[in-house]
């Protein structure tokens, strides 16, 4: 998911389990399948998915059977009368599944990129079968056994480095989620994973139907402080609505930042900004407020039925934290420097809101009106200029150029038609290594956004690569929600957008560059996983993209060098307001996990633990509880917001490794060891360990600080 954004995907628990087991049985002939989602991938590149062949009719079907031919696999295994070894038991686990795997890409593109209501009837019917699904594999007693005598053997004689990592991975999933549980509690178990799964699909369906159905329509005399392309663009989008001559505001991330950034319409400000906050909270039919009890309720207890004393302690004690009181404690050293920044920086938009006789009290919908102006002054930055050089297509050339330098790859685009794609914009791209030419495999961009898809930005792999059973070559792609501009004009973004955009190719590349025998350890640790997404949008501001790919959309000038030492001058301009917003919704997530769920108001608690941190009034957590999303659509991120923080802590501290090398961030050594230990690895040994081979030592917070330009502390 992206740096702060709505990011990477909402991930259901049961893909976690598909992702942890990425499943494959020990039939080596597969049946003659004809539902496309099921169906062996043909063509060139080791195959691609029929992307262009799904249909929505074919879900069901697909997805039913594809859950069957995955239990026959396990039953098989459940049930070898062979006693359990490495090969027959986790090897076989790690084999089966295959046809259900490829189904869940068809399945994800449908849910986060192709939406539809009839797609999402079919999904709210599934939910809980996906939920009896996973229950029949973490429940089964017989596999259970062998996993944890294979498991039992290799702590007495120790397997390869890759093998034993992949049984722990293995053993510690089955008993997080239940295996050694007796009858009743499985069953409750079991139960409350079913109800879980359709409430996850509700939240996220009904933040869906709120961003499709709040639009702002403006008049001609509305449109003052916005640019030529976003009008453009608005009115495009307007008349594909059916209203001509008007101009529309999405009720998406994308539209509504560049209009509360410009518009001098304040009360339009106010409107476009309590549509998009209020997402899941307008007390109808779509409200998530007693879904989010009610997740807050059954998580809690089906942990305790596992002995824990909340859901927080349970789901960290595999990741780099460790525990919540970890993760708070590094939260809780950054918040007092954000709000003390916000502080200053709404001083500042007061001063300049007074200066132009405006006399106002700076509201939540005024901040980056203000925010702009006040860049104007200190540092005589308009963002609206700097994006005259932030062309897309440049930008996807300079990630291409970075890869290349970094990693050695090369990205050539396939031929139109060669590659089947889900909607016409995607385009796809080729991936090999520059020296020998080898496909390493595909690179998908979808960057518009449209109605049906979720909004933010994030990244997915249609296939990871393994050496398993001969080599898989990588399918990776990106996803964005860019407002498509009208034809025969560029897409302009910001610089915050730019970043956004080098964070979730580094996902990509993460992927891409992936080094690792078994399916099993492409997974990963989520309080790390943001850690080299966050390190490449370092690579957006070094001067070899600067003087190469940021040219004039009309003139095709190089971006001026005064202009880029405005942009690094202004580096740490408005981080109260980004930390702060980031960071409210990293310690509610943390708080709502460790509080009794027991007659919880959602929206009470909101407000008072808000109050308690004395957040500044002047702005609101970038994922307001009802839409969080990250948090209540899945488990992928619950209790675990702050993992991009504590992957920030990293980012900073391997960025200051390059920028103190000879080389500086295209330093060869330094790039060689960030693919050996960072990038390589994947999931195949502990994260704290690769770090400290990168790096030589833990990381320091202090690194951090400075990048925010908060004040730093030394003991």
């Amino acid at each position: 998911m992206t740096k702060h954004s709505d990011s990477k995907q909402f991930i259901l628990l049961f893909l976690i389990f598909i992702a942890v087991f990425d499943c494959n049985a020990q039939n080596t002939e597969e049946p003659l399948i004809e539902n496309v989602f099921l169906k062996e991938w043909t063509g060139p590149y080791g195959g691609v998915p029929a992307f262009d062949q799904m249909k929505v009719e074919d879900v069901k079907a697909g997805m039913i059977l594809g859950m069957d031919l995955n239990l026959k696999d396990i039953d098989a295994i459940a049930n070898n009368p062979e006693a359990p070894t490495f090969e027959n038991t986790i090897e076989a686990m790690e084999r089966s599944g295959k046809e259900l795997d490829r189904a869940f890409s068809y399945y994800g593109i449908l849910s986060s990129n192709k939406s539809t209501l009839e797609f999402r009837a079919i999904q709210t019917e599934l939910a809980p079968l996906f939920s009896e699904f996973r229950s029949k594999i973490t429940q089964n007693e017989k596999l259970f056994l062998r996993v944890k005598a294979v498991y039992d053997m290799s702590l007495k004689n120790p397997l390869k480095s890759d093998q034993q990592r992949v049984v722990e991975l293995t053993y510690k999933s089955f008993e997080m989620n239940g295996a050694e549980l007796d009858k009743v509690k499985k069953e409750r178990y079991a139960d409350i994973n079913k109800v879980l799964s359709s409430l996850y699909t509700k939240f996220a369906n009904n933040i869906l139907h709120d961003e499709e159905n709040y639009v702002t329509f403006l008049t001609k005399d509305q449109l003052g402080g916005l640019s030529e392309g976003f009008v453009k663009s608005a009115a495009k989008i307007a008349a594909d609505k059916g209203q001509e001559d008007k101009y529309a505001i999405t009720n998406t991330r994308s539209s509504m930042d560049p209009f509360l950034t410009y518009s001098t319409e304040r009360e339009l400000r106010k409107q476009v900004w309590t549509n998009y906050y209020s997402r899941g909270d307008n007390g109808d039919e779509y409200d998530n407020n007693q879904i989010i009890a009610d997740i807050l309720k059954l998580r809690r207890e089906r942990v305790v039925l596992l002995g824990y004393k909340n859901y927080a302690e349970w789901r960290l004690q595999d990741r780099m934290a460790k525990t919540p009181e970890n993760a708070m404690a590094l939260m809780e050293a950054v918040w007092p420097a954000a709000i003390a920044r916000v502080a200053e920086e709404v001083a500042d938009m007061v001063a300049v809101a007074n200066k132009n006789g405006d006399l106002i009290t700076i509201e939540p919908w005024d901040y980056r009106f203000y925010a702009e102006k006040v860049r104007k002054i200190k540092y005589d930055l308009d963002s609206d200029e700097v994006k005259q050089y932030l062309q897309l297509d440049k930008l996807t050339d300079a990630m291409h150029y970075v890869a290349g330098r970094l990693l050695n790859f090369k990205f050539t685009p396939v031929p139109e038609g060669s590659v089947p794609v889900f909607q016409e914009d995607v385009k796809v791209w080729e991936v090999t290594n520059k020296d020998t030419g080898e496909n390493i495999g595909l690179w998908y961009l979808d960057p518009y956004a449209r109605e049906g898809k979720r909004s933010g930005a994030w990244a997915t792999s249609y296939r990871s690569h393994t050496t398993f059973d001969g080599k898989k070559n990588v399918l990776s792609a990106n996803n964005s929600n860019f407002i498509k501009p009208a034809p025969g004009e560029p897409l302009l973004v910001s610089w915050d957008d730019a970043t956004t955009f080098f964070h979730e190719f580094g996902h990509a590349l993460h992927s891409l560059s992936s080094n690792v025998k078994y399916p099993t350890l492409n997974g990963g640790v989520r309080d790390y996983t943001e850690f080299q997404s966050q390190l490449l949008e370092r690579w957006l501001s070094t001067d070899e993209v600067i003087n190469n790919f940021l040219m004039h959309n009309k003139t095709g000038a190089p971006i001026p060098g005064e202009l880029v030492a405005k942009i690094k001058n202004a580096a740490t301009f408005n981080q109260g307001f980004s930390t702060t917003e980031y960071l409210a919704s990293a310690i509610m997530d943390m708080k709502f996990h460790l509080a009794d769920p027991e007659n919880l108001d959602v929206d009470k608690f909101e407000r008072e633990t808000l109050s308690e941190l004395k957040m500044p009034k002047e702005l609101v957590m970038r994922h307001r509880s009802p839409q969080f999303g990250h948090v209540f659509s899945g488990e992928g991120y619950a209790t675990a917001y702050y993992g991009y923080m504590w992957a920030d802590v990293l980012t900073s501290d391997a960025a200051e490794a390059f920028a103190e090398s000879p080389g500086g961030f295209y330093d060869k050594d330094m790039a060689d060891k960030l693919v050996k230990f960072l990038f390589a690895p994947r999931n195949s040994m502990d994260p704290a360990e690769a770090y400290r081979l990168f790096r030589g030592r833990d990381a320091k917070i202090e690194a951090l600080m400075r990048d925010r330009g908060f004040p730093v502390t030394t003991d």
